[in-house]
């Protein structure tokens, strides 16, 4: 049985203390919820705006997943949150614009969403991934 190894990077934001961004045990990498907040700054960005938030959260997730030996096209599954049902289509549009672009095998991810409250209130979206490595 191979050793659970936490994930990090400073070009996604730092988690809070009690999760990692990422945990890597063998070729299984999870990658924590992410929100829509800038690594550099440390702030919440883009209010008001789930299109903009969208392609933040997939900028730190595709960071994270970087730092653990994956990509994109290494992701099996992705689980978005969304507050609000009427996001949907925005999110929708943001989110197949960043992935088709990252999956050179044409295979795109599974996906599930979800619509819930989130711990920020102009938190509109969170996304997490499993990716599996060769």
């Amino acid at each position: 049985m191979s050793d659970k190894t936490v994930v990090s990077t400073t070009d996604a934001p730092p988690p809070m203390p009690v999760f990692s961004q990422g945990v890597r045990k063998g070729n299984i990498l999870q990658v924590s919820g992410q929100g829509s907040v800038d690594p550099a700054s440390g702030d919440f960005v883009f209010h008001g705006d789930v299109k903009a938030q969208t392609t933040r959260v997939l900028q730190n997730i595709e960071a994270i997943l970087k730092a653990g030996g994956a990509s994109i096209d290494d992701v099996v599954m992705l689980r978005v949150y969304l507050t609000e049902r009427d996001n949907f289509a925005a999110m929708n549009e943001a989110y197949a614009d960043f992935v088709s672009t990252r999956t050179p095998s044409g295979v795109l991810p599974s996906r599930t969403t979800v619509f819930t409250g989130l711990p920020l209130p102009d938190m509109l979206v969170e996304i997490d991934a499993l990716a599996v490595l060769s």
